[in-house]
């Protein structure tokens, strides 16, 4: 690709000089000039109104996919049990095909679980794409992997969601590798665009300064990773749907890993993504004794505790209590919001809550812009009031 200018057409505005990521372009006599520095990237051709800077690359062309049909969900299973973040997404694809007039799939692997089909067939699945094997019964990266690559070429799938959960992190992009196209990851947003009928992935870049929304224009499948809590989950009692049932295609001899055993953790108390409510602390809190009264509020109302990075950082609480864009997404129905000064970070795990209730000492906080109720105060003296009014039947 070369890139040359127009001297006749030029009439020295700087945009272009301006617009140049590389310092590849440089006035002279109030002419632009390319210096070898030009990576031919066209961030000048765009700039320039006067269409002066000209190219001999020609635009790629984008490929025919009216072949590609369908919006797909990994239907994520451990041990039998469906993952909650596989019925949010059901619900998103549901919208989603609705407006392309396709149909969704889900696609569910293991040993023993065509039973959960007719789950996923009342959230939101027309068809329930089942392969089982022994195999499969655990999680494993190449034999999951490679029965998800057969189906994609099989199939050849539009649109394809997985959860971002430790197996779809995991899974995700090693699909995406195999079957050559791009994935954006943790997306917070799923939407059609009207005109050209591709998906709109949205997610937050740049440390969550900004978000940005991604277009995958020339691959298919269109794959993206949702994060458990952010889509909501949409039931449809006396759906009908049908089970495909498909044959895993792979020599023993390919699989490199045995589980030898299992071992799990302790059980969690409580899980974020099902609380309804959910009273959470920042660096306003002060240390692990602030907490402690946090939970006692998230006892009274019948809630659960969580924090923010700093909280966690500083061992306040424990990670798995993290809200926010490193941590997890919730959607309770009230969210408290003590000592957090309300990062875009942390904004972004809280977005599809329904109510937010800040308390800070700070009336200019960021966490006031998304707040429905605020109170300007400070937390150790309003959390122990609210409490006590709350223990009393007020």
């Amino acid at each position: 690709m070369t890139v040359w200018i127009d001297a006749d057409l030029c009439n020295g505005c700087k945009r272009c000089e301006k617009a140049c990521p590389y310092e590849g372009v440089e006035m002279r006599d109030g002419k632009a000039h390319i210096l070898e520095r030009c990576t031919s990237c066209g961030a000048c051709i765009e700039s320039c109104k006067q269409e002066a800077i000209l190219t001999d690359a020609k635009p790629r062309e984008i490929p025919d996919f009216s072949d590609r049909q369908g919006v797909w969900v990994f239907a994520e299973q451990r041990g039998g049990a469906l993952h909650s973040v596989s019925l949010e997404l059901l619900g998103k694809a549901r919208e989603l095909a609705s407006f392309l007039n396709q149909e969704v799939s889900a696609v569910l692997l293991g040993n023993g679980v065509e039973d959960l089909a007719e789950t996923l067939i009342q959230y939101g699945a027309d068809y329930v794409v089942l392969v089982e094997d022994p195999r499969l019964a655990q999680y494993r990266t190449m034999v999951y992997t490679h029965a998800i690559e057969q189906l994609i070429r099989r199939f050849k799938p539009n649109i394809f969601l997985m959860g971002a959960t430790h197996i779809g992190r995991d899974l995700a992009p090693r699909v995406s590798r195999r079957v050559a196209v791009g994935l954006t990851a943790d997306c917070t947003e799923l939407t059609i665009d009207p005109d050209e009928k591709i998906l709109l992935q949205t997610r937050p870049a740049f440390g969550g300064n900004i978000m940005a929304t991604i277009a995958n224009r020339f691959s298919r499948p269109q794959m993206a990773t949702v994060r458990p809590g952010v889509m909501e989950q949409r039931v449809q009692p006396g759906k009908t749907g049908d089970i495909i049932r498909e044959t895993l295609s792979i020599a023993d001899t390919d699989i490199k890993t045995t589980i030898l055993d299992i071992v799990r953790e302790a059980k969690k108390k409580g899980d974020l993504g099902k609380a309804k409510i959910i009273v959470a602390g920042g660096r306003g809190v002060g240390d692990v004794e602030g907490f402690k009264v946090l939970e006692n509020l998230a006892e009274v109302l019948g809630g659960q505790v969580a924090g923010t990075r700093v909280a966690v950082e500083e061992d306040w609480i424990s990670a798995d209590r993290q809200v926010g864009q490193t941590g997890q997404s919730v959607r309770p129905e009230l969210y408290i919001a003590c000592g957090i000064s309300g990062a875009i970070q942390h904004r972004a795990g809280i977005v599809n809550a329904r109510y937010i209730v800040a308390i800070n000492r700070d009336e200019r906080a960021p966490i006031f812009q998304v707040a429905d109720w605020g109170i300007v105060g400070d937390l150790h003296e309003l959390v122990p009031e609210m409490i006590r009014q709350l223990e009393s039947g007020k």
